[in-house]
């Protein structure tokens, strides 16, 4: 079963951030998730909120921020003064953390609120630029970005689902995918059903051990966790 950090070694480390990476980076474990939003002058920055409130000193959503200005936001306090001054990455940035290590890179367009036209291809483009396209997977609520993603930009997409979808292995079929990211308890009520019916599944947010082997007896590919390296030592 693959792991993957979540925001990067968010248990341990402020999410999203090159701290999160580069511990993460540092981890033999399969690979990492992220979140990507556009900024007011069109930039890539890793967060996950629409707004930066929660996780910043700042306030307002990240749409209506030049990238100039959420660069000044301190990302790190919040989770421990030691972080106090790391601030919001650019999906560049993070691209070089992960250049030479191989990790795959689960990369969570968070278009499903704002639209941010010309994110898919933004994205693409710019792994492309850095030779890491083979090494991105495109997932997002949204799924006709998912959609352009498989089919017009030739990278691997996934379904990201919260609630019941009915059909949905049939549903993903009319995307063009057979991977699916779903929610723990959805997963586990009906995760070996669906991989049965051919589905790749992976399963947020899975920070307990029992969990963990739950999941990994139904035969889920792979589990996106804030503490990699713990789970990382207790299921390899």
């Amino acid at each position: 079963m693959k792991i993957f950090a979540h925001r990067g070694s968010s248990g341990t480390h402020p999410e999203n951030t090159l701290p999160a990476f580069q511990k993460a980076a540092a981890l033999p474990i399969f690979g990492v998730e992220l979140d990507v939003h556009l900024s007011k002058d069109g930039e890539l920055v890793v967060i996950h909120d629409e707004k930066v409130n929660r996780t910043t000193d700042g306030q307002g959503y990240v749409k209506d921020l030049a990238l100039a200005e959420v660069k000044e936001l301190d990302a790190g306090s919040w989770k421990d003064e030691k972080w106090s001054g790391v601030n919001i990455p650019t999906l560049e940035e993070v691209f070089g953390v992960f250049e030479e290590t191989g990790h795959v890179l689960n990369i969570e367009l968070k278009t499903d609120v704002f639209p941010y036209d010309g994110a898919v291809k933004k994205v693409v483009d710019l792994a492309a630029a850095w030779d890491m396209k083979s090494r991105i997977v495109i997932s997002s609520f949204n799924h006709p970005d998912v959609q352009q993603a498989l089919h017009t930009c030739h990278v691997p997409g996934a379904i990201l689902a919260s609630n019941i979808l009915v059909g949905m292995a049939e549903y993903a079929k009319t995307v063009g995918t057979n991977r699916l990211h779903l929610s723990l308890p959805y997963a586990l009520r009906h995760g070996a059903e669906l991989i049965g019916k051919g589905c790749e599944v992976y399963v947020y947010t899975v920070n307990r051990l029992d969990y963990a082997e739950q999941l990994q007896a139904i035969g889920v590919h792979g589990i996106f966790t804030d503490f990699p390296e713990k789970m990382y030592g207790e299921l390899i």
